[in-house]
């Protein structure tokens, strides 16, 4: 049960009358890298955030670990997960989002102290260490006392990254996470995230149009369109011979590709 860190089984979402995915399949191994590309519309970040348990499926199944997400079962029955539920299962699930949402009356420690604190019931001894650990990680080492509003966005964006991090989640999700950054600050952002896939162990689902990157660090690069994944396979074949005519337009966006 447990080969796949997450596994997607006919996943459907709608928003009112639009569908914004259809019927998604989907496996992460552990470890694993995996890109999202596509147009914007086309189901990318639905994909994830449904893992974070902020998008509700419309219908199909999610499991994390082997365990379903969204449902649990009760004299064999399978039922809507409750609160308790979810939060179990999503305890090895990070997540980078792309406009930081950090608390700017925290500094950047307490930021990350909080979730390890509140969440792990960690002490705050073990928290504060495992802070300091994951700052240091992501090159801000000597920013623990500052605020927010001191930081630039290529430092915030490091910030929300180690906060992640504190709670050493299985698979971390980065959402377009370089996309609200000035461009001179994109690249740090970036050398942070090849780092930690170097590393190898988290499995990572990033959405991102940086194609390069995901050229880059990614195992896997799968094109959506329109709500289903059109293609799938190594980001050499992706990225750089594309057969169908929909992904052939969608890269030509990205000069660099």
């Amino acid at each position: 049960m447990g080969e796949f860190v997450a596994k997607y089984r006919d996943v459907h979402k709608s928003f009112g009358d639009v569908k914004v995915l259809r019927g998604i399949d989907l496996d992460i191994s552990p470890s694993e890298k995996v890109a999202l590309i596509g147009p914007s519309g086309s189901g990318k970040t639905t994909i994830i955030r449904m893992l974070m348990t902020l998008d509700t499926p419309t219908s199909g199944t999610i499991e994390v670990n082997g365990r379903n997400l969204w449902h649990m079962e009760k004299n064999n029955e399978l039922l809507p997960a409750n609160e308790k539920h979810l939060r179990e299962v999503r305890g090895d699930i990070g997540m980078v989002f792309q406009h930081f949402n950090l608390f700017p009356h925290l500094t950047v420690l307490k930021n990350c102290m909080t979730a390890p604190i509140n969440v792990r019931k960690e002490s705050k001894e073990t928290a504060k260490q495992r802070s300091i650990e994951m700052l240091e990680k992501v090159g801000l080492g000597d920013k623990l006392n500052h605020y927010p509003s001191q930081l630039s966005g290529g430092q915030k964006q490091r910030v929300a990254m180690a906060r992640a991090l504190v709670m050493r989640p299985k698979i971390m999700l980065f959402d377009e996470v370089t996309s609200a950054l000035d461009p001179e600050l994109v690249g740090e952002v970036l050398e942070v995230i090849r780092d930690l896939a170097e590393e190898g162990e988290m499995a990572m689902i990033l959405v991102t149009h940086e194609m390069d990157f995901a050229l880059d660090i990614a195992d896997r690069v799968l094109f959506l369109n329109d709500g289903v994944i059109e293609a799938e396979g190594p980001p050499s074949e992706i990225l750089k011979n594309p057969e169908s005519k929909r992904l052939k337009d969608f890269l030509s966006r990205f000069t660099s590709s």
